[in-house]
């Protein structure tokens, strides 16, 4: 098999999206829309991938390090003055060279591969992926002659009356012999009104050159979708969350509602999984079989287990092991590691907590920075008392402890194994093993005092 290349266009400033962020970064289904295409093209056993890069090359490098080399074009002078930045790292090698825009986030690898297998069977010099729509205002035309083959493209301003009817049109992905393709570059001029050289020229130029040039028409309009502005951005991440919805589904997913369901496209969930509508899972949050994610829940980038159920919470960043129970309305932050067999009841919080199994947090409790035993009942309104004001601190719970309602704990502190802490303590030391723990002020009693209260009464 020939060598492959990519060449993915990523210069453009974008100004139609009227953004601080570089156009190419803006996330589709938790990912940059330029990472979208270079992780499509990773599949296709390229040998080398060269982004061009332009405004916010700095950022686009980041986020691509390790998938692409890069070069910088500093002035945006059109696509085929773009490709011809990558003459160094490509110019004279044998075989053939992908050229796709940064900003078409839902083009496909299988899509790809049949350009390329396409192409090589035509024996092409240059073959254009192409697709049909019902309007195609603003798309450059194919033209064909009477026996389908590829006579030109030609741009939609300068269509003729009878060519604007045409509706095959350039999606702005091809396919090049990688030699022909910068031979070409160098005589492509920027004569026109805007004085950019563009990379349909190099279609003439081969044609002139008797050529074969190729087109493979693909079914699917939406893999060649550009994003411009915010419209087209919003109608991209709908494509793509349909499709990554659809893809659970068919895996054994149940998604009560999919279209208001939002699941970024590194997320992975297990079978028989029921979300409810209104749910967020982002970045690579891997949810376990057997699952329940009620209406309103946000999990990101945490690890749930199986038979977990979810009920209008949120989980950042933590771990959730097997049949626990988290919610209504609890919100697990980072660092948050939560065993087997644990109850999170409404309206808890935990951060950097790790909570023992079979441990219960029923209600309107406060974990942070703690480190709770197994078997442990934490009684509503309890809190770890973790910040002084300058320090955080650490509260250690031990096995099979009884913190009653309304405790503090005031960190460092340790409770020790099966030890019992009373309803309204505010524990300042540590307690033992088997230790009552009680730290609160008498209870006195004035009879017949409080009629010196009820004045007017």
């Amino acid at each position: 098999m020939s060598k492959r290349y990519a060449v993915v266009l990523a210069a453009g400033q974008g100004t139609r999206m009227k953004s601080k962020l570089y156009k190419v970064l803006h996330p589709v289904c938790g990912k940059p829309m330029v990472e979208h295409v270079v992780d499509q093209i990773s599949t296709l056993n390229v040998d080398k991938v060269v982004t061009i890069v332009g405004h916010g090359a700095e950022k686009v490098q980041e986020h691509l390090a390790g998938k692409s080399e890069f070069v910088k074009q500093e002035e945006q002078l059109g696509t085929a003055h773009a490709v011809l930045h990558a003459k160094a790292e490509l110019a004279g090698k044998d075989g053939v060279t992908l050229v796709v825009c940064g900003d078409t986030p839902l083009i496909e690898a299988s899509t790809m591969e049949a350009l390329l297998k396409y192409h090589h069977e035509k024996r092409a010099k240059a073959t254009i992926l192409t697709t049909v729509i019902e309007d195609p205002t603003g798309y450059g035309r194919i033209i064909r002659d009477d026996l389908g083959i590829v006579e030109k493209i030609v741009e939609h301003k300068d269509a003729t009356e009878k060519e604007q009817r045409i509706s095959e049109i350039n999606t702005g992905t091809y396919c090049f012999d990688n030699k022909a393709l910068f031979e070409a570059l160098e005589n492509v001029s920027n004569d026109n009104v805007q004085g950019e050289y563009y990379l349909p020229d190099v279609i003439k130029i081969l044609k002139d050159s008797d050529e074969v040039v190729a087109a493979y028409r693909m079914e699917s309009f939406e893999e060649s979708l550009g994003v411009n502005d915010r419209i087209a951005l919003a109608e991209a991440s709908r494509l793509m969350q349909r499709r990554i919805n659809e893809n659970h589904m068919r895996n054994g997913v149940t998604l009560v509602n999919p279209e208001n369901t939002y699941i970024d496209i590194d997320v992975k969930i297990g079978q028989d999984t029921v979300i409810e509508p209104g749910v967020m899972l982002h970045g690579e949050t891997v949810i376990g079989d057997d699952c329940v994610v009620t209406s309103g829940s946000e999990i990101v980038n945490s690890v749930i287990g199986e038979r977990v159920h979810v009920r209008t919470s949120s989980i950042f960043e933590s771990k959730v092991g097997d049949d626990v129970q988290i919610g209504p309305y609890a919100h697990l932050r980072p660092e948050s590691d939560i065993h087997d067999h644990v109850k999170i009841g409404n309206y808890v919080e935990t951060k950097k907590a790790v909570v023992g199994e079979g441990t219960k947090l029923p209600h309107f409790i406060y974990m942070g920075d703690a480190e709770i035993g197994k078997n442990v009942n934490v009684g509503c309104g309890s809190i770890a008392v973790n910040y002084d004001g300058k320090n955080k601190a650490k509260t250690i719970i031990g096995d099979n402890v009884f913190v009653g309602c309304n405790s503090n704990l005031i960190a460092p502190v340790k409770v020790g194994d099966r030890a019992f802490i009373a309803a309204g303590s505010t524990i300042t030391k540590d307690v033992p093993d088997d230790a009552l723990g009680i730290a609160r002020a008498k209870q006195d009693n004035k009879l017949g005092y409080a009629k010196h209260l009820n004045h007017g009464k």
